[in-house]
């Protein structure tokens, strides 16, 4: 039986199969913000927080990376000293350069202008080796277990991950979100390089304060949302 974590007392864990799916659908019913869904099997840590946001999408939105570093912070304190950790713009997580993990988020709209009901930013990621024959194994994917990671305890990272999470969404409220770019710019992967996001390729120059993504491309310099990540199917 999987050790039940235990979280801050402003969050309240649930524990679920699928917990972005969950998390959405409890959210939908008007469950608490603060409300944490959780799943820890075999070979990867999943788990999605409930938030209900006082500030248009727009702003909202910084809780996706607001999350990633969370976890970075979160698996940093716990992990090897050699272990590298990074950021993509678009919710990978990186453990020594490779694809270790995702974060996505959801809302229930997607004007940037407008105040959300609720948004739901969710994580998984790999602890074991993914089978080198299973749909999706690639040289660029990776688990904690291949990175040096096989003494962090997944509950401990959970936990982890729920506390620094939680600082840092008391320090984005109480403090703006200059300390969250100061943060997350130590940690976001391929900046200065090409990429290939929100289906646009181009060079990946920085964000601005909401965290849009500037990209140069041949026909110009966009401005992506992080809105433009937002999950719209609900079995997701």
């Amino acid at each position: 039986m999987t050790e039940a974590p235990t979280f801050p007392p402003l969050l309240r864990g649930v524990q679920a199969a699928a917990p972005f799916a969950a998390a959405r659908r409890l959210a939908a019913e008007g469950c608490d913000g603060g409300t944490l869904v959780w799943s820890l099997s075999a070979d990867r840590l999943q788990a999605a927080l409930v938030l209900a946001p006082e500030v248009p999408l727009a702003r909202a939105a910084a809780m996706l990376p607001l999350c990633g570093v969370g976890f970075a912070n979160a698996l940093g304190a716990l992990s090897p000293p050699e272990v590298g950790v990074h950021l993509d713009w678009d919710g990978g997580v990186r453990v020594n350069g490779a694809l270790a993990g995702d974060l996505r988020m959801a809302a229930s709209g997607s004007d940037p202008a407008q105040v959300p009901d609720w948004l739901v930013v969710g994580l998984s990621v790999r602890l074991i080796p993914l089978d080198p024959e299973a749909p999706g194994a690639t040289p660029d994917r990776t688990s904690l277990y291949d990175e040096g990671c096989a003494g962090v305890a997944p509950v401990t990272l959970l936990e982890s991950w729920s506390r620094h999470t939680l600082s840092w969404i008391h320090r984005w409220s109480e403090d703006g979100a200059a300390p969250l770019h100061a943060e997350w710019r130590g940690l976001v992967h391929g900046l200065k390089s090409e990429v290939q996001v929100a289906g646009m390729s181009g060079v990946f120059l920085g964000t601005d304060e909401d965290f849009r993504m500037i990209l140069k491309t041949p026909e110009g310099t966009r401005a992506i949302p992080l809105t433009a990540l937002l999950t719209q199917t609900e079995d997701a």
